[in-house]
């Protein structure tokens, strides 16, 4: 990773990229946006390759939280009648 994170810096000067050792915790990488949200992800047991691709993702993330939709559709004009079920009985 020491030698991958250097290209990865030079490839997205508008990153902020910070190495800190900590002992007896397991590695993390951590996003901060300008929303004032933080993402951590763990990268235990990984291959450098595979840690690359986070960073990346991170990057890529708008920073909003996951929001769990109601319905399996979403529609902007709703039916007046209702969903359609199988259970339908005329």
């Amino acid at each position: 990773m020491e030698s991958e994170l250097p290209t990865f810096k030079e490839k997205n000067p508008q990153l902020e990229v910070v190495t800190e050792l900590i002992r007896g915790q397991h590695p993390h990488l951590k996003g901060f946006y300008k929303n004032k949200n933080e993402r951590v992800v763990c990268v235990k047991n990984m291959t450098p390759e595979d840690i690359l691709l986070y960073p990346t993702r991170l990057r890529n993330a708008l920073g909003r939280k996951v929001v769990k939709l109601k319905t399996r559709h979403v529609t902007k004009h709703p039916s007046v009648q209702g969903t359609w079920t199988t259970d339908v009985k005329f």
